[in-house]
């Protein structure tokens, strides 16, 4: 079953279609994914999409995925643990709210230890693919934007995680990457067998094992000022069809 773009309430989304363009719902909700191949599918309801006028994408623009909690702004209630009651977050915003409140309270990065974001981005799957990643080195912070040709989303986000790694090569210092990736991180630190891009997996893993690097997963599109930089790098690259890359003292 092919897929369309559409949006959800201003946001771009992949969502299931039929040969003619038409949304399929099941239940009144339709599956959408806000990434190709993160591994996570959601359900959106139907008069909550627009379909973007465009091309139908193949059944494999979109990888295998497990279903994930409702992410539209729907009430959820209240649920009871351990004798106490505890609100869910109600709307979009307020699980953005909650997600990056739970990333700014998580510990510092280790004294000395170097920070970047690392993104990728593709339009169809495969398509015209590109990565954003930012770096954040005391007082010196590099942008990279890199244009990848065509290309598959999950392709991007191993090679950004790669140019993180290459960024501080030759500094020595510790690394962490932070990525929304969870097919990144699963590849590469949790032990899922890679289907595809095996040799490239195996590049980053060599890389990962020569640099003192961690993967660290941060939620995407929650306000993450760094995750939002790295994304809007790779966007951009994918636009402009070019690679940049600028290095600069790190504004306050």
């Amino acid at each position: 079953m092919p897929w369309v773009r559409a949006l959800l309430r201003g946001q771009k989304v992949y969502a299931k279609a039929d040969e003619a363009g038409r949304l399929v719902s099941d239940g009144g909700r339709v599956e959408i994914r806000y990434k190709p191949n993160d591994g996570r599918k959601y359900g959106a309801r139907e008069d909550n999409l627009k379909v973007v006028p465009g091309e139908l994408l193949p059944d494999d623009a979109c990888g295998e995925a497990e279903a994930v909690e409702k992410k539209e702004g729907e009430a959820k209630g209240a649920t009871k643990s351990a004798g106490t009651s505890r609100a869910k977050a109600t709307t979009s915003e307020e699980r953005k709210a909650a997600a990056k409140a739970a990333h700014d309270a998580a510990p510092p990065p280790a004294e000395g230890q170097v920070v970047a974001y690392a993104d990728g981005a593709c339009t169809g799957n495969p398509g015209p693919a590109g990565l954003g990643v930012l770096v954040e080195d005391g007082d010196r912070r590099i942008e990279i934007s890199e244009y990848l040709g065509n290309g598959t989303n999950n392709i991007a986000e191993l090679t950004a995680i790669l140019r993180a790694v290459e960024a501080v090569a030759d500094t020595g210092k510790s690394l962490l990457v932070r990525t929304d990736s969870q097919y990144a991180i699963g590849v590469l630190q949790k032990g899922w067998k890679a289907k595809a891009n095996t040799d490239l997996v195996a590049e980053v893993k060599d890389a990962l094992k020569r640099s003192k690097t961690r993967l660290e997963y941060v939620p995407g599109h929650s306000g993450v000022r760094g995750n939002e930089r790295a994304d809007t790098l790779a966007r951009e690259a994918v636009r402009s069809r070019r690679t940049t890359r600028q290095a600069s003292p790190k504004s306050e």
